[in-house]
């Protein structure tokens, strides 16, 4: 994400705060020439960023004097950022949300290529996977290749749809597709429109007459990144024209501009509820403004790292939580795992979740790792189903083996010794994890689990013993494991606290066991053990061996 480039800036002016060893006003307004340059860079506004600078000024000349080392400088410059950037993009309405058991219609508006259509699919799909039962009603007659559009993007989401090739009027359009879906008892009806600006006064006038006709819960205004501040007019004449109840910001993927739109839309007090990232259909995340800078400023996002392992929906697999709580691990239960970190999206955009984690080393090790993890879920795809089910010591035992799999998945035997390899770390740290004195056991005994008078140094000792050494020194040590530990049981500021550990290890898998067990595992191979775990385009498949 061109974002990234902004996030990194930003770091780079707080990494410049070590070597001070005080906080006099020479630093502050060097610090400041910095993030406001980084600011100006991504078109936010002169005006706005000149306000941000005259706060967080004001802030650390009143502060600066209480602290003394350089870790506390940069900790208060850190809060007091991340504080300013949260005004900035917070415009202080609260979003709309569909409500279960009735039927929630949402219009779709926007100008033309601003990927109205994709970001439809996009919430559509979104909407689905959350239990809501969504379909698609097509009302843009003006674009040619509209509805096959749709149509190509509803099938591959699996998402119903409506249209017609021989339909010409909107409105009649959006009135059979949404009483159709409504006789159905859909709980979503998103609605398509056809795109338009702000010149344009009869599709404008078009636009009002369609939500007249189906008085929508929502109208969403989607909106390009690469206009940058020019998003505000825009914004501002389709909140005259239609009551818009939220913005979707696409194409932040892709252009510097991307701050300018997020600032300028802020200040139509629209609220911001998703921002595209991409072309795929999970290209597509929900924006929080507190997360959302979190992560920019390599902060973390814990509670998001959370939902994304809750989707994986681990304690539904029984047979992998009771293995995992005995410290068993076999290679099938691998190839699950890959399929695992994959369904999770890009790699990268989960690291960026991970307080501390540099954005580069996230994006190196998905461009890296894409092509080993296909190699290696293609040498198990060679494997039969005794050798999946097995703890691969008969590997050792019958070289042979070996040289079968190798020839039968088109590798070497290197590559297959590689993989075992690996295996055999990840079966040792489940292992250590599982057993009678393993982290499992001592969550299940409340030692961890119940998320109330724990012991902080403890419990990093516990993870200690599971994260690759150089995985360690990346997060700072034992100091920064305690405070990764404290955001998770929201002890930190910003945007990686607000959740108990119980909840952690309930959403990591049944009560604190099989998901805990996946998270060290990914952490373990992001350190050192697998360089590479994820695709942009995940592909799941079925291991189903090649006989006895």
């Amino acid at each position: 994400m061109v974002l990234n480039d902004l996030g990194r800036k930003l770091t780079k002016a707080l990494q410049t705060l070590q070597s001070s060893p005080v906080l006099n006003q020479e630093v502050i307004d060097a610090l400041l020439k910095d993030i406001c340059a980084a600011l100006l860079s991504s078109d936010v506004n002169v005006k706005l960023v000149g306000a941000l600078r005259n706060n967080i000024k004001k802030t650390l000349l009143e502060l600066a004097p209480e602290t003394s080392s350089s870790q506390n400088h940069r900790r208060l410059v850190q809060k007091a950022l991340f504080s300013e950037l949260c005004h900035l993009l917070d415009p202080g309405v609260k979003p709309w949300t569909p409500t279960k058991k009735q039927t929630n219609v949402i219009m779709f508006v926007g100008l033309q290529g601003s990927g109205k259509t994709t970001s439809v699919c996009k919430l559509a799909y979104y909407y689905q996977n959350k239990g809501f039962k969504t379909g698609l009603v097509c009302c843009d007659t003006f674009r040619a290749g509209a509805f096959d559009q749709l149509k190509q993007n509803a099938a591959r989401a699996r998402v119903p749809f409506y249209g017609s090739y021989t339909e010409t009027d909107p409105v009649t359009l959006a009135i059979e597709g949404v009483s159709k879906f409504t006789s159905e008892n859909f709980d979503i009806v998103i609605v398509d429109t056809s795109g338009r600006h702000k010149q344009e006064a009869n599709l404008f006038r078009e636009m009002q007459e369609i939500s007249a006709s189906i008085t929508p819960h929502c109208t969403i205004f989607v909106l390009d990144a690469s206009i940058g501040q020019a998003a505000e007019a825009q914004a501002t004449a389709f909140r005259d024209a239609v009551d818009v109840g939220s913005v979707i910001i696409t194409k932040l993927d892709g252009h510097s501009k991307g701050g300018g739109a997020l600032s300028a839309v802020a200040a139509t007090k629209a609220p911001i509820t998703f921002i595209g990232t991409g072309e795929h259909v999970t290209d597509f995340e929900r924006f929080e403004v507190e997360r959302f800078v979190g992560k920019l400023l390599g902060m973390g996002d814990i509670r998001g790292l959370i939902e994304k392992v809750q989707d994986l929906k681990l304690d539904q697999n029984e047979d992998l939580m009771k293995k995992l709580e005995q410290g068993i691990f076999t290679l099938r239960d691998m190839y699950e795992q890959f399929q695992n970190i994959l369904s999770m999206g890009p790699l990268s955009k989960v690291m960026s979740m991970m307080p501390g984690f540099p954005p580069e080393m996230a994006d190196a090790a998905e461009k890296e790792g894409g092509s080993r993890m296909k190699r290696f879920m293609a040498i198990m795809d060679s494997m039969t189903r005794k050798e999946l089910d097995s703890d691969a010591k008969m590997f050792s035992a019958q070289p042979t083996r070996v040289t079968r799999v190798a020839k039968g998945s088109g590798t070497t035997e290197a590559e297959v010794n590689e993989l075992l390899s690996q295996f055999r770390k990840f079966a040792q740290m489940v292992k250590k994890m599982g057993g009678k004195k393993g982290l499992f056991k001592a969550a299940q005994q409340g030692g961890m689990g119940g998320g109330r008078n724990m012991d902080m140094g403890a419990m990093a000792q516990q993870m200690k013993r599971f994260v690759d050494p150089q995985m360690l020194r990346q997060m700072g040590g034992m100091g920064g494991i305690q405070n990764m530990m404290r955001q998770m049981t929201g002890g930190g500021s910003g945007a990686g606290g607000g959740g108990m550990l119980e909840n952690l290890m309930a959403g990591l898998g049944g009560g604190g066991a099989g998901g805990m067990g996946g998270l060290a595992d990914m952490m373990g191979a992001m350190g050192g053990g697998m360089p590479g775990m994820g695709q942009p385009k995940p592909q799941v498949r079925t291991v189903r061996g090649r006989g006895k």
